[in-house]
């Protein structure tokens, strides 16, 4: 069949391919890298006679023209499954709003329940099959694609092209329009570099691995830094099963340390939903028959994730109560980032032979005026709730681990005691003691 006639016939120019768009539509722009930074622009220019299209999308790192354009939200308003530090600034500027979720759902949620008029996605370009790879963004991409009204793809030529399991190309048929045009270097978002405490309590972790563990780690640059504490470990025979694929998994690879090799579940791939980080993260991944990507709902399902022996998960925080509650999207009612697969990974790596699954988090903060705040706290007060507290098992700050699983409330408050600032202990005591959950003959 000749695809590149078809391709041919369906190929527009953003504005064209924008005109289908209509007052009240819903409209997705997928996640991160699959972002359509073309026809975000030149939809941003129909402003004036649109009104109420509502766009969703997640982890977009690049400026939404539709959202900067439009501060009254008569015509565009947009949607997150999952903040990104820019989104978190429009989020704060009343710009955004979250929807809530846990990243295997999402999906499905498109399936059952979501309208989706228009599907706007990034891909590489075709290949002589017919096909786009969906690349960083294929964890949720092709859902969004199959339940879309209308199907446009933006054609990026600095995308990797991803080998997958299933789900990670779309083809010209499924298309209704093709857009083609200059697209500047990709978006990099190196490693946050590790502070002494984040190294701290990476070094507290890292003996809780053995060899060949299976690992997942989070956003962020606690989870990183056990990455990179790892690769100059004496740990070998590394696996990866993680919604993000990041530069601290090319690290892993490039010390040695990652071979998937005994995965007991998909031995000699790497597998992951998304990914996002450098240039060498990119061209590590581009093509690479070692490395699998596929839908969250399929990488993130706790039965999954369960299977795999010696499955380790590691993910951080931003504040965690004495009963166990983890917050790891906002600040009291400040929205930060969002669920993602947190409880999906705390979950399954529960039921996993071998398995752990941690909460990471430095003691403290300083607030911008500098005053210093414990992050662990009597309970929470209007902080969004992302991992009950039946779910939480390992907890680690500077000052330790302790392993929460089946303890009572009064033995979880002195556990986590043990982990908060010294200067917050007797607090934290007189507030277990007034929530009676704090049994007298707990030490002091």
């Amino acid at each position: 069949m000749d695809f590149y006639s078809e391709y041919r016939s369906k190929l527009r120019t953003p504005e064209q391919a924008v005109q289908c768009v209509k007052s009240g539509d819903w409209i997705d722009y997928t996640s991160q890298l699959g972002f359509p930074i073309l026809l975000d622009r030149a939809l941003s220019k129909r402003r004036d006679e649109l009104f109420d299209v509502k766009i969703r999308g997640n982890l977009i790192f690049n400026k939404l023209e539709t959202v900067e354009n439009d501060p009254s939200r008569e015509h565009f308003i947009y949607n997150s499954w999952h903040c990104s530090g820019y989104e978190r600034s429009l989020c704060d500027r009343g710009l955004c709003n979250f929807i809530p979720m846990v990243f295997r759902n999402v999906v499905p949620y498109y399936t059952h329940f979501l309208t989706v008029n228009v599907a706007m996605v990034s891909v590489t370009p075709m290949d002589k099959h017919g096909y786009f790879n969906l690349s960083c963004s294929t964890g949720v991409s092709k859902g969004i694609i199959d339940k879309a009204d209308i199907v446009i793809v933006e054609v990026n030529e600095h995308l990797p092209w991803l080998c997958g399991g299933f789900d990670e190309v779309v083809h010209i048929s499924q298309v209704d329009y093709v857009v083609e045009g200059e697209h500047e270097p990709l978006f990099e978002l190196p490693i946050a570099e590790p502070s002494e405490l984040d190294k701290k309590i990476a070094a507290s972790i890292v003996p809780y691995i053995q060899d060949g563990a299976c690992l997942q780690l989070g956003i962020g640059s606690m989870p990183n830094s056990v990455g990179n504490m790892i690769a100059n470990s004496d740990l070998k025979d590394l696996s990866m099963h993680t919604e993000l694929c990041s530069d601290a998994y090319y690290d892993l690879y490039a010390a040695g340390k990652l071979t998937n090799a005994r995965n007991n579940v998909h031995r000699n791939k790497g597998m992951f939903g998304m990914a996002f980080g450098t240039r060498k993260l990119y061209e590590w991944m581009d093509h690479n028959p070692g490395l699998s990507v596929c839908p969250l709902a399929y990488v993130n399902s706790p039965e999954l994730i369960g299977a795999i022996d010696n499955m380790v998960a590691i993910n951080n925080c931003i504040a965690l109560d004495l009963y166990g509650q983890v917050s790891a999207e906002s600040s009291g009612t400040r929205h930060i980032s969002g669920t993602g697969g947190q409880l999906d990974f705390m979950t399954g790596a529960a039921k996993s032979k071998g398995g752990k699954a941690f909460i990471c988090l430095t003691s403290t903060f300083t607030d911008k005026k500098g005053q210093m705040h414990s992050r662990i706290v009597p309970h929470f007060g209007g902080d969004i709730v992302t991992t009950p507290r039946s779910e939480t098992y390992y907890v680690v700050t500077e000052y330790g681990v302790r392993n929460l699983v089946g303890r009572t409330t009064w033995e979880r408050a002195a556990m986590l005691v043990d982990l908060a600032h010294p200067a917050y202990r007797e607090e934290l005591i007189a507030a277990a003691e007034k929530q009676n959950i704090w049994r007298q003959s707990n030490k002091r």
